[in-house]
């Protein structure tokens, strides 16, 4: 090793260059030639479509392309069948390196559980954007004669009514029984007079038709208490009322105590 010995500066400077050549060539070895040959630097792959594709054939699929896949979500949606890919992450078409993960979601084989929202008091209009945004389905709409137009007045599950909060499994059908307004049938107004009030009440809402206010006032002479004197619209001859219409009623006597 006499060449390094340093008799002169030039010496000097001349085993400073062949050490920086050696520590070049070994920077240049490691990172141009030792990681590329251990690490297949430059190496990718093309990600193929798995959406679409059944979970249970990934294992094999995507063995075979030096790939794997983690289930990083799952929906339900009815109209595909149980652990289809429904979203793949990255996307087909995209380069990675081997041995990459590809998240995925998959479709549920069970829809879940959730709570049934409120629709009633709100517009059919507005249920019905609701009943999408929970992922629930319209079902049928069945128009009643009622003066509160378009408004949802219940919500029913296979006939029957359904409670704001209830569970209810995601993609179930709501029937809306929604009001039509004043309805468009007219018949005779009632007449109600000297008929006792409970009986006024159950005659109205047989015929369709809303008890509206109830008054009360002192019998007069050749009147029963508890009968209705007085009663508006008027049943005059010719007269006529829709369906879902207001009725209000004057009786004779005192008011009941609640």
């Amino acid at each position: 090793m006499s060449f390094l010995k340093s008799d002169t500066p030039l010496d000097l400077v001349k085993h400073l260059v062949v050490m920086g050549l050696a520590t070049a060539a070994l920077v240049f070895g490691f990172f141009f030639v030792y990681l590329p040959l251990t690490t297949n630097h430059g190496e990718t792959i093309v990600v193929p479509k798995i959406t679409g594709m059944n979970q249970a054939a990934l294992d094999d699929y995507l063995d075979e392309r030096n790939l794997r896949y983690f289930v990083d979500d799952s929906s339900y949606n009815p109209r595909v069948p149980p652990f289809q890919v429904l979203q793949q992450d990255p996307l087909p078409g995209e380069r990675v390196k081997e041995d990459r993960k590809i998240y995925i979601t998959v479709a549920m084989k069970n829809p879940p559980l959730i709570k049934m929202p409120k629709l009633t008091e709100g517009s059919e209009k507005n249920a019905q954007m609701i009943l999408s945004s929970y992922g629930l389905t319209v079902g049928k709409l069945i128009k009643v004669p009622d003066v509160r137009t378009n408004q949802v007045l219940r919500q029913l599950v296979n006939g029957k009514e359904i409670a704001p909060g209830a569970p209810i499994t995601k993609g179930s059908r709501i029937d809306l029984e929604v009001a039509d307004g004043l309805g468009n049938q007219e018949f005779p107004v009632p007449n109600l007079i000297n008929m006792p009030a409970d009986e006024a009440t159950t005659l109205l809402v047989g015929q369709g038709l809303q008890m509206g206010e109830t008054f009360y006032q002192e019998p007069q002479e050749g009147e029963t208490e508890g009968t209705v004197v007085k009663q508006r619209p008027v049943a005059a001859p010719g007269a006529t009322i829709r369906m879902g219409q207001l009725v209000d009623i004057w009786v004779a006597g005192q008011a009941p105590v609640k």
